[in-house]
């Protein structure tokens, strides 16, 4: 199994038995929808249109779709019409990727829109998980969007440096280590 699965199979506990989630647009966020539960009323919120194409057809499933301008790299809606729809709704659990994750810099992405639109999905959540395979770890991108207090869990993979780990879970989030 590989690291983005065993990931998303450990983040499958932050998944509430009914009510809304945040699923950001990402590989291992993409890893963690596949493996949703398919007998939980959900209704998923997402930037990501390959994740609301997968999940489009789960019967179970109530699938609204941020827009915005779409990313041609990451199919991705960022910018201002996705911080609209952003504002005005509110989930249980947003389920975050990212770029880059330190106890220094906290929360990075190489680019700003992307930065925004994230910004404003821990804004709306009542809890914050970040998905990030040992890659992410003490790796900064160039545009914070959020501290590591913003967020509840970090769950990454058995490859994450220890000592990082340590300091991650010192600076407030729990770390699950997968």
């Amino acid at each position: 199994m590989s690291a983005k699965e065993r990931i998303a199979k450990a983040a499958l506990a932050e998944v509430p038995d009914d009510g809304a989630i945040l699923i950001d647009a990402g590989t291992t966020t993409t890893q963690f929808a596949e493996t949703l539960p398919k007998d939980r009323e959900l209704t998923v919120v997402t930037n990501s249109l390959s994740i609301a194409a997968k999940l489009s057809s789960w019967p179970n499933l109530t699938v609204m779709m941020v827009g915005g301008r779409l990313q041609p790299d990451s199919l991705a809606a960022v910018d201002d019409w996705s911080l609209r729809v952003l504002c005005d709704i509110f989930v249980d659990v947003a389920f975050m990727g990212t770029s880059g994750l330190s106890v220094t810099r906290g929360l990075t992405t190489s680019d700003e829109s992307r930065a925004t639109v994230k910004r404003a999905m821990i804004a709306c959540a009542r809890r914050t998980i970040v998905l990030a395979d040992h890659t992410k770890i003490d790796n900064d991108q160039p545009i914070t969007f959020g501290a590591l207090t913003d967020i509840d869990t970090v769950i990454t993979d058995a490859h994450v440096d220890q000592v990082a780990a340590k300091e991650i879970a010192t600076a407030g989030p729990q770390v699950v280590v997968a």
